[in-house]
């Protein structure tokens, strides 16, 4: 009976053990995070004067991080990028750009999810679900959907976004399966890779961010795409 009991009890503490240990590994996420200055700069997104002729750059850092206008000579391209914001932020300050009812929208979100370990899924769910809401609510606006970038961890400044390449795979993978009627792929990714699948070192000033060469290396493309001139 002793022996019956004691082994029982190892049994109980094995399995108490095993469960805390897994739960430990839950990774926690939060969809509420804004950045310090999100409600200030959506508040000037709303009273900047809106044309069914913009050409809407929607996104976090990476899109902030450049003047649309001046680097495509697009008078009518407006920059709507809020830095550190993630996939929830976009979808909250969503109704105003689909209220303006844009030529188009260019969306590239994603990275900061990542970093802050919001779920593939999730952010996958995310992306749809902008697009499903921009079709509803402004159904001529032609929607440009990116592939996120790739990262560098050489510059050991941003250790939250590095060593995730696998997620960024993944996503990209399910950006290119969208086929949704005036939702265009446009693949960012190949165009800023080295040998290695990072980021190129030249085009970066920290290993996620672009520099100015960057920016032209994107701005190229997109005028050799023709992406900008389709009606």
């Amino acid at each position: 009976m002793k022996a019956l009991l004691n082994k029982l009890l190892i049994t109980a503490v094995v399995f108490t053990f095993s469960f805390t240990a897994a739960f430990a590994q839950v990774v926690k996420w939060d969809s509420t995070y804004r950045p310090g200055k999100y409600v200030e700069q959506v508040a000037k997104f709303k009273a900047d004067p809106k044309s069914k002729k913009d050409i809407i750059f929607l996104g976090n850092s990476i899109t902030a991080g450049t003047d649309w206008a001046k680097l495509l000579d697009l008078p009518q391209a407006k920059n709507r990028g809020i830095s550190g914001d993630i996939t929830f932020g976009v979808l909250e300050r969503l109704q105003d750009v689909i209220d303006g009812k844009p030529e188009k929208i260019f969306i590239l979100i994603g990275i900061n999810d990542i970093s802050r370990n919001i779920p593939d899924s999730v952010i996958l769910r995310n992306y749809k679900t902008m697009i499903a809401r921009i079709r509803k609510g402004s159904k001529k606006t032609k929607i440009y959907f990116n592939t996120l970038l790739p990262v560098n961890a050489a510059f050991e400044k941003f250790k939250n976004h590095y060593g995730k390449d696998e997620h960024i795979l993944w996503l990209n993978d399910e950006i290119r399966k969208f086929t949704a009627k005036n939702v265009t792929v446009i693949d960012l990714y190949p165009n800023f890779t080295d040998q290695d699948k990072h980021l190129k070192a030249e085009l970066t000033k920290d290993g996620l961010h672009l520099i100015p060469a960057g920016y032209q290396v994107w701005a190229d493309f997109l005028k050799k795409s023709g992406y900008l001139t389709e009606k």
